[in-house]
C-alpha cells in the first residue's frame, strides 16, 4: 500500500460518489492506480463495491456521524450521565471500546431476575425474509425487552445514549442471552447483508445497524468470551464491563467479525443493545 495512505471513510465515502454518479468500479480502480494508488491499496478501498454493484445493490456513502464516546484527549473515564464509566481498552479498526464499571451489580442482577421467566432459545435475524429464526451457530437461551419496558432498562438505555452519543430511539429493544456450559455464538458479523433479498424489510425499521453494545451480566467460571478473530482479540466476560463496536458499512472491511467463545463452566449472562441509523420502530 502506498506509504501514509490510509483507507479512511473519506475515501470511501468518494468511491460511493463516484459510483452515484454512474462511474464503474474498474474505472474508480483505474483512476486510483493513475493517482499513485497500489493494487491492494485499491482493492481494500473498493472491497465489497463490486459484489454489491454486480448484485444490482445500490451503494451509498458510510455515515459521517457514528455512535461513539468522545476519546479525544484519552480520558480515563467517560461521563454517562448518571455515572462514571472506564475507559479500559480502544481499538481502531476495528474501532472496538471496553468499558469498565457499566452497570452495577444490583443492575446486572435485577435485568437477570426480569428476564429469567422470558427465556427461549435464541432467535436471529433471517435475513432471506426479514423474520426471525433458530441457528444452529447460537446455542443460547434469550428475550427482549421493549424499549423502557422497566426502571432498571429505562435507566440503562438512558445511560447508553449519554454515553455513545447517540438517541434513545435510536435502539433496538435489549437483549438479554443466558449461555450455560457449552454455550456459544459463532463468529458472525451485526450488520444487515445488503445483498439478501430480505435486508429491505429489516431497514424499513430504521436502517441499518452501525453499532453493538454487549454488557456481561455475570461471568463464567471459564471460558466465554467475546472474540474478534480478524484481529485476533478476547474480551473477557468481566461481570458490569461492555464492550462496543461499530461498523460505518456493512462490509467485512471493518473487521467487525466476532463471536462468544463456548462457555467451559459454569453461566454467562450478558444485555445486548444494537444501534441503528435512525429511529427504530
Amino acid at each position: 500500500m502506498k506509504s501514509g495512505q490510509a483507507i479512511s471513510p473519506e475515501l470511501r465515502e468518494w468511491v460511493a460518489a463516484q459510483l452515484a454518479a454512474g462511474h464503474s468500479v474498474p474505472s474508480l480502480r483505474a483512476s486510483m492506480r493513475a493517482a499513485g494508488w497500489h493494487d491492494d491499496a485499491a482493492d481494500a478501498a473498493l472491497q465489497g463495491i463490486e459484489m454489491q454493484a454486480a448484485a444490482g445493490v445500490a451503494v451509498e456513502p458510510p455515515s459521517a456521524r457514528m455512535p461513539g464516546p468522545d476519546l479525544s484527549v484519552s480520558p480515563l473515564y467517560v461521563d454517562a450521565g448518571d455515572r462514571r464509566v472506564q475507559v479500559l481498552q480502544t481499538m481502531q479498526l476495528p474501532r472496538v471500546i471496553v468499558f469498565g464499571d457499566l452497570l452495577s451489580d444490583d443492575e446486572c442482577e435485577g435485568l437477570i431476575a426480569a428476564a429469567r421467566q422470558r427465556l427461549a432459545r435464541s432467535l436471529t435475524v433471517e435475513t432471506q425474509t426479514g423474520g426471525e429464526a433458530l441457528n444452529v451457530d447460537r446455542t443460547s437461551d434469550g428475550m427482549f425487552f421493549e424499549r423502557g419496558e422497566n426502571a432498571i432498562v429505562a435507566q440503562l438505555e438512558r445511560r447508553i445514549a449519554a454515553l455513545l452519543r447517540w438517541p434513545v430511539e435510536f435502539g433496538e429493544g435489549l437483549q438479554v442471552l443466558r449461555y450455560a456450559p457449552g454455550a456459544q455464538y459463532r463468529p458472525h458479523y451485526d450488520y444487515f447483508d445488503p445483498g439478501e433479498p430480505g435486508t429491505p424489510t429489516i431497514l424499513r425499521r430504521g436502517g441499518q445497524r452501525v453499532a453493538t453494545l454487549v454488557m456481561y451480566l455475570h461471568e463464567p467460571e471459564q471460558g466465554g468470551a467475546t472474540s474478534f478473530p480478524d484481529v485476533g482479540l478476547e474480551v473477557a466476560p468481566k461481570r458490569g464491563t461492555g464492550v462496543f463496536f461499530s461498523y460505518d458499512r456493512p462490509d467485512p472491511a471493518t473487521r467487525t467479525l466476532h463471536g462468544g467463545a463456548p462457555v467451559l463452566a459454569g453461566e454467562k449472562w450478558v444485555a445486548t443493545k444494537w444501534l441503528r441509523e435512525r429511529e427504530f420502530t
